[in-house]
């Protein structure tokens, strides 16, 4: 293969191999025509399986360890009460487009995660949903933004509370903050020279969470008829659609990628975590909440606590530990144990009927390459990623059908999509084995550019 080529990336927030390879591949001629041209086939994600990290994982070829963030919110240090939000200051590490814009390639990059607040390229750049509002600086160049906004008018960053029972509303914002996307990513393909053009639409991830017990017969809730029914696959429709317009105006020997961050499934409910800490003595309260509130440590009791845990799609587990922690109890020479049975105790939860639900729990440094930042010490799939992590205090039981955080009725899951189209490929089919940080270096090896002995994946091509 020759290299310096142009690389057209579509991310599609939280697409599953399910729906895109199998069940309405069909349905979706544009991505069903790049996957039978092209090399195609589950993308394992990293572990958390979550949009942050494993967007920057895939574009740096780092693994979250090694970026040193482990989600949304990470703890700042070991204090009990210092939180912070992981958004583009967060990321130490080149990303491929900081990379390309060293060799002097033109980069366009709109809605990548973690790239609020916006940092200089040698292109444009709008950013993502973490951006507060669009009063903020969300472009770059900053004179870009007038520009986007004469385009649209007031641009979609994200759907507003997407988890609520107003689905209607929400579904019609998922759609619009699509189309307008798609408008933005279709006149900077027409209007800048680039080299290298990448966008993530989030409404893939939006839909899933708040539509898919109407799509999934197998789901709990799931209601055969019902007018949402078909939600996620006209949605997927309407994307599909988008692509082809975007295809039809590239030039032929533009490579073009299809990659997703992680995939999705059902989610069965919540394992309320702390809760669980509590009846197994670990997490000890000062008095206890009237009713579910969310979790403060002025409410914990430190002297007598040894872990506690916080909520999300996977749970987070901390230990309070001597000398690390300000107010630790749990011995340094008694760190190993407690964990291990830790690990023990969380594998052996059932759901209400008795019935092992198949958790399962890693250690950092046994999954990492290096260990960065305030990790926690247990990463927990609650039912292997069947059930989320309810971090909130005051539960009646250690179970919950319902979201703490809101309406959701789906999870992460650990395999996105992965299609390369590009006309110098003699291999075409499916492959095996291709993992998320395999994205940048085979980014880098089509554009012609070196990639970095640092990174941890390989070039597919």
């Amino acid at each position: 293969m020759k290299g310096n080529k142009k690389v057209f990336v579509i991310g599609l927030d939280c697409a599953p191999p399910r729906l895109v390879f199998d069940e309405w591949k069909a349905e979706l001629p544009n991505l069903s025509r790049l996957q039978d041209e092209g090399i195609w086939g589950p993308l394992e994600s990293c572990i958390p399986p979550i949009t942050v990290p494993a967007w920057s994982c895939m574009l740096s070829s780092k693994d979250p360890g090694q970026l040193g963030f482990y989600g949304f919110r990470n703890r700042g240090d070991h204090s009990y009460e210092k939180l912070v939000i992981a958004n583009a200051t967060s990321v130490k590490e080149p990303r491929v487009w900081d990379l390309l814009s060293k060799a002097g390639k033109h980069v366009v990059l709109v809605g990548v995660p973690q790239t609020y607040p916006p940092r200089p390229v040698n292109g444009e750049m709008v950013t993502c949903f973490l951006t507060p509002d669009t009063k903020s600086a969300y472009t770059y160049p900053p004179a870009l933004k007038a520009e986007v906004e004469g385009l649209v008018g007031e641009y979609i960053l994200d759907v507003k509370e997407f988890r609520t029972n107003e689905k209607k509303r929400i579904l019609d914002e998922i759609h619009e903050m699509t189309r307008r996307r798609f408008t933005l990513v279709r006149h900077l393909m027409r209007t800048r020279p680039w080299d290298f053009f990448m966008f993530v639409e989030m409404g893939v991830d939006r839909i899933h969470h708040g539509f898919w017990k109407y799509y999934d017969r197998f789901h709990r809730l799931y209601e055969a008829g019902h007018p949402f029914e078909h939600a996620i696959r006209d949605y997927y429709r309407v994307v599909d659609a988008g692509i082809g317009e975007m295809l039809a105006a590239l030039e032929d020997d533009t490579s073009v990628l299809v990659v997703s961050d992680h995939g999705a499934r059902k989610m069965e409910g919540a394992i309320c975590f702390n809760e669980w800490l509590i009846r197994e003595g670990y997490l000890v309260l000062k008095s206890k909440p009237q009713g579910i509130t969310r979790f403060d440590p002025a409410l914990v009791d430190w002297a007598r606590t040894k872990a506690w845990g916080d909520g999300g799609y996977y749970g987070r587990l901390f230990l309070n530990v001597q000398g690390r922690e300000p107010q630790g109890v749990v011995p340094r020479d008694r760190y190993e144990a407690e964990r291990d049975l830790l690990i023990r105790r969380l594998e052996a939860i059932t759901d209400e009927d008795g019935k092992n639900i198949g958790t399962v729990a890693y250690k950092p440094e046994e999954v990492y390459r290096q260990v960065n930042g305030v990790a926690p010490d247990l990463i927990v799939y609650f039912g292997d990623l069947d059930w989320r992590s309810a971090g909130t205090l005051g539960h009646p039981t250690i179970w919950s059908r319902e979201n703490d955080t809101g309406p959701d009725e789906a999870n992460h899951d650990r395999y996105g999509i992965f299609i390369l189209r590009d006309r110098g490929l003699a291999a075409r089919g499916e492959r095996t084995g291709l993992h998320l940080t395999d994205v940048a270096p085979t980014i880098l090896t089509l554009m012609g550019e070196p990639v970095p002995a640092d990174m941890i994946g390989k070039s597919v091509v």
